[in-house]
């Protein structure tokens, strides 16, 4: 008999616990709970970041991103600034050679030719979700494929730009636009705020950016207006999915992604809405206050 194995298995059980304790099971129960009877697939990750206990359902499934694909678009520019090869506040064309549906988007009604400053390009694209900047901005940051290098080579291996990114045809047509998980979205957002990615100063930066979110009728509905939230959202006919860091007495993450959803309605009381809304409130009263 291997002399060591009754060592490892004598440390083994005595790390048992404080591995078991890293899963928070008691808010993990309420949200399989709140969850049960959702007409659709829904993936959940939470983190306190005081303590570092966790909550996943379901988060290592890949889901669509819809707009929060311009998270990674986001790190794709802000790369490109850390290397010197961007400039914040430089000015950029806007060519109208994109051909994407304007809908209540603001860049594609400037006259071609027209400049704006950079900066102002990502807050519209982070802040109202418009989408030609971003596409704007996902052929600055080098395209999807220089984005999807980034990501993995920062450890993510499944959030994917997808649309207009050559060899990605295929999950364009399942995902669409983009593809993530709820846990490698978490994580995303977990080192912006914690300041491990690129560099603190452009995380400073990216953290102020997400923080003026427009679309707050979701999951910030149920949070305080005077609590500091970096989020991003994103909505597809059968996808509605969120992730936020929120600074409240314990400062957390919330991932919640859908898909394959039975509504598909763009009212309020959208059933992925209203339980984003009650998932982020029930996260809130259990660890932010």
């Amino acid at each position: 008999m291997n002399a060591a194995l009754p060592i490892f298995t004598a440390l083994c059980l005595l790390m048992a616990p404080a591995l078991a304790q890293r899963t928070d099971h008691r808010l993990e129960r309420r949200l399989r709970t709140l969850t049960q009877d959702f007409h659709g697939r829904i993936g959940i990750h939470v983190k306190d970041l005081r303590n570092g206990k966790t909550v996943s359902i379901d988060a290592d499934s890949v889901f669509p991103t819809a707009s929060i694909v311009k998270v990674p678009i986001l790190l794709g520019i802000m790369d490109r600034i850390r290397k010197g090869e961007l400039s914040y506040h430089q000015k950029i064309t806007w060519a109208d050679t994109i051909r994407y549906d304007p809908g209540e988007d603001i860049i594609a009604y400037l006259k071609p030719g027209s400049p704006i400053e950079l900066s102002k390009a990502v807050m519209l694209m982070m802040t109202i979700s418009d989408n030609n900047a971003s596409l704007m901005l996902q052929g600055l940051a080098g395209t999807g494929t220089a984005i999807n290098r980034l990501m993995d080579s920062l450890g993510y291996t499944h959030t994917r730009v997808n649309s207009r990114t050559p060899g990605r045809e295929a999950s364009r047509s399942v995902f669409g636009w983009g593809q993530t998980t709820p846990r490698e979205m978490a994580r995303i957002l977990e080192e912006i705020a914690q300041r491990r990615i690129l560099d603190s100063a452009l995380c400073d930066r990216m953290l102020r950016i997400m923080g003026r979110q427009y679309w707050d009728e979701e999951a910030l509905a149920s949070l305080p207006p005077d609590v500091f939230v970096a989020s991003k959202n994103g909505a597809v006919n059968a996808s509605r999915s969120e992730v936020l860091f929120v600074k409240g007495r314990h400062p957390y993450i919330l991932s919640v992604f859908t898909k394959e959803n039975a509504d598909k309605s763009w009212e309020p009381e959208n059933e992925a809405w209203v339980l984003t809304r009650k998932i982020s409130a029930l996260v809130w009263d259990y660890l932010g206050k």
